[in-house]
């Protein structure tokens, strides 16, 4: 099922003599999913990309709070999109709310003669700066971010705050990116229209997590210590207390007797705060394993050798995970406040969305993929098929839509 909202004037109608509309991307630094979304933007007709970063630190081995260790990724990031980076005051700190705060921005956005401004992340002074240069120069912006209801604790303070605040961005902005039905409705709650509001989902690059073919399983499980034929629930994400790992680890101990007899082990992929924690609640535990970080390409290795994925996050703003764990096939149990959950969770169906917080409620949608296998692999071939419209096929579809171009097979006709 594609994503289902919006509908806006679909724009210019095709002509091949009409130059391509540019649009200027600002980000903090290069992240292996959007710079996979870039690389595919950067591919389609009518489109002329550039993809202004803050920074650069993240395209070498850095250090990584949330895993709490130093990482490198084994996936390019800036390859096959025009890019740049531009001059920025903390340039090589953990991005925040001031940086990386990018200089010369004006001028960069004058001499690019953009005439669309992307902006990733509302909520940093040096992107609010650029909104208002843009404005200054006749170029139109667009607004994407990951916020909803609940993806973070609000105070008073700011909940009084934010209609105000969103209706700047109102005025400041064209078009706002939704990344799911959550954050859509999140802009509507705040006042921004319908009309401004356009569906580019948050996806992952499904080709390459579907590119598994599970030729490295038995090797996996080798590695491990898992015998053949055992399940494998994975958790994979940085080990953060409001991801809730520990709660996984005590629904685990509290399978159905039906699951339990199976003999499941819990693996655990990533490294972050609650590991030594995890550990230590663990010990003695032949069936819970713990693998480390791990890149993505040695990830999707570990979707694909899973019977079940689970994230038990309170206040995650969407959980890309899911979707790299759909692609291979997986029934996913998450907490229902993953912004993934109400469009890519159809429970009971392909997963299930339990309460936040409640173990015992886990448990059970745990034991109930694992208490029958075959009913778990109708699960996952649901998962794939809802997975395989989620994708950045719809993310061009979407992103066309804002900027006034006409669909691609409009253009064919």
């Amino acid at each position: 099922m594609a994503p289902p909202f919006l509908s806006v004037d679909p724009g210019r109608p095709a002509d091949d003599t009409v130059p391509p509309v540019r649009i200027a991307v600002l980000i903090t630094h290069p992240v292996h999913y959007s710079c996979a979304l870039f690389r595919r933007v950067a591919r389609e007709p009518g489109i002329a990309l550039t993809v202004l970063f803050g920074s650069d630190s993240s395209l070498r081995p850095h250090y990584d709070p949330g895993f709490a260790r130093s990482v490198e990724w084994d996936v390019p990031l800036t390859d096959g999109f025009d890019h740049r980076i531009v001059p920025a005051w903390g340039a090589d700190a953990t991005p925040s709310f001031w940086w990386p705060f990018c200089r010369d921005l004006r001028r960069i956005l004058k001499e690019g003669r953009f005439d669309w401004l992307w902006i990733h992340g509302y909520n940093r002074p040096s992107h609010w700066l650029a909104m208002a240069w843009a404005r200054s120069l006749g170029i139109r912006v667009m607004i994407r971010d990951e916020a909803h209801d609940v993806s973070r604790r609000r105070s008073w303070l700011k909940r009084t705050v934010k209609p105000l605040y969103f209706a700047a961005l109102n005025a400041a902005a064209e078009r706002f990116l939704a990344i799911g039905s959550r954050n859509a409705a999140y802009y509507r709650q705040l006042g921004i229209p319908d009309g401004k509001i356009v569906s580019v989902p948050y996806a992952v690059d499904n080709a390459f997590f579907q590119a598994e073919d599970g030729t490295g399983r038995a090797a996996l499980r080798q590695e491990l210590g898992l015998p053949d034929g055992d399940p494998v629930i994975l958790y994979a994400s940085r080990l953060l207390r409001r991801k809730h790992p520990d709660l996984l680890l005590e629904a685990f101990r509290r399978l159905s007797p039906a699951a339990a007899a199976r003999r499941p082990h819990l693996v655990y992929v990533g490294e972050g705060e609650m590991l030594a924690v995890l550990k230590e609640t663990a010990h003695g535990l032949d069936t819970v394993h713990f693998a480390g970080f791990r890149g993505q390409r040695e990830l999707r290795r570990f979707y694909d050798l899973c019977d079940v994925f689970v994230l038990p996050s309170v206040g995650e703003s969407w959980g890309l995970v899911v979707n790299e764990a759909m692609n291979l096939g997986k029934p996913v149990v998450v907490c229902d406040q993953v912004g993934s959950a109400h469009d890519l969770i159809r429970h009971g169906e392909n997963g299930f969305r339990v309460p936040a917080g409640d173990v015992d409620a886990l448990a059970v949608a745990l034991s109930a993929v694992l208490a029958d296998p075959e009913r778990a692999s109708r699960m996952g071939a649901l998962s794939r098929t809802i997975i395989d419209e989620w994708d950045f096929e719809a993310d061009l579809r979407g992103l066309r839509m804002a900027v006034g171009l006409p669909p691609r097979n409009q253009e064919a006709s």
